[in-house]
């Protein structure tokens, strides 16, 4: 039961790092542009009505990559632990 949560802390931390660092770019990313109208005067292109930051996934997509990453973080905690009773 131990590594079972372990596991899904580990899952989460990595998911919550990951949407953490995909706002965060897109923020300083904003935050900085400068657009160059200068030299862009020539090629007029229509603007977007929308701007989104981060990722556009569906929940299930979440969902699933919380439990892969959660399978695989348990299989590495249980891995270690086997190698470390194997040692003398």
């Amino acid at each position: 039961m131990k590594t079972i949560i372990q596991s899904l802390i580990v899952s989460f931390v990595i998911h919550f790092l990951y949407l953490a660092v995909t706002l965060i770019t897109g923020y300083i990313r904003t935050k900085n542009y400068k657009p160059d109208i200068a030299n862009r005067w020539e090629k007029v292109k229509p603007l977007q009505s929308e701007v989104a930051f981060g990722t556009a996934g569906t929940p299930l997509f979440f969902l699933f990559t919380f439990i892969g990453v959660a399978l695989i973080c348990g299989l590495i905690i249980i891995s270690y632990g086997k190698i470390r009773r194997l040692k003398p």
